[in-house]
């Protein structure tokens, strides 16, 4: 079981797990909290120190004003107090969608507290030839869910992102959708509210990035050919002047295959 813990910082409280020993890795998602991170955790815990968490205002995070907008640069100081309460001087990181945004943040203005990270699938709307037109994608979702609610928003959502809407059953390969909890509820909220726009419109300077000491890593999910993220992480790997390393699965690669991304990610650490 990994040692569950909080810290408090200026506008909240942050929760994280830590496992295993040896250097760290933090691992971050936006929204995914540590739960989704869980087994992959578990198998990288055999050769680094592994910390997951719930990012500001998601799950177990709460903030003191649930009101305060989620932008990448707020999560990435909260990658620092994080490495601050472990008095970890240094630390590599993986992010996945728009927790991949966070470690580019955290990359681009806290440069001396962190070696390599890697950006798995981050949605750049910003970098497309056709950002206006996401833009507006973008601001309809919202729109959505402030007229519709959560599911539809979220079926909006996944269309515009490329990926198969559910059967309006809610049967699929994965069977019944559960109902949602009252948690699941406040964390849409918070996603469409007050994460998503801030997200997909973060522009990182990449000129910064390719000239800093951080070693940044484009990572793209082998079975994303379909998704927005892999227009988005290809078109960051060529303003970055490297080749994305692929891994296994689509976007939830870390979820779906956590031996397969487990081993490609501690190859591209090392």
């Amino acid at each position: 079981m990994p040692e569950q813990h909080t810290v408090k910082t200026a506008d909240g409280t942050l929760y994280y797990e830590v496992r295993g020993s040896g250097p760290v890795l933090v691992l971050s998602g936006a929204p995914m909290s540590a739960r989704e991170f869980a087994p992959v955790a578990d198998l990288l815990a055999a050769e680094r120190t592994v910390v997951t968490h719930d990012p500001r205002g998601i799950g177990r995070s709460p903030l003191d004003d649930p009101r305060q907008d989620s932008t990448p640069r707020l999560r990435a100081d909260d990658l620092v107090a994080l490495l601050d309460a472990l008095d970890a001087e240094k630390a590599d990181a993986l992010g996945s969608s728009g927790g991949a945004v966070t470690v580019l943040a955290a990359a681009e203005h806290h440069p001396d507290r962190f070696g390599t990270v890697v950006a798995h699938e981050p949605p750049l709307l910003e970098l497309l030839p056709d950002a206006t037109a996401q833009r507006e994608a973008t601001e309809a979702i919202i729109g959505t869910y402030h007229r519709d609610g959560m599911g539809a928003a979220f079926a909006a959502f996944m269309a515009n992102a490329g990926f198969p809407v559910p059967e309006e059953d809610g049967e699929g390969q994965g069977g019944p959708e559960r109902e949602p909890g009252e948690q699941d509820v406040a964390d849409a909220h918070r996603f469409f509210v007050h994460e998503l726009r801030g997200t997909t419109r973060h522009v990182p300077d990449t000129d910064a990035l390719r000239a800093g000491p951080v070693r940044v890593v484009v990572g793209l999910g082998a079975e994303s050919g379909t998704l927005l993220t892999d227009r988005t992480s290809r078109e960051l790997a060529k303003r970055l002047g490297e080749d994305p390393v692929v891994f296994p699965g689509g976007h939830g690669g870390f979820a779906d295959d956590p031996a397969g991304f487990a081993a490609v990610l501690l190859r591209t650490l090392a």
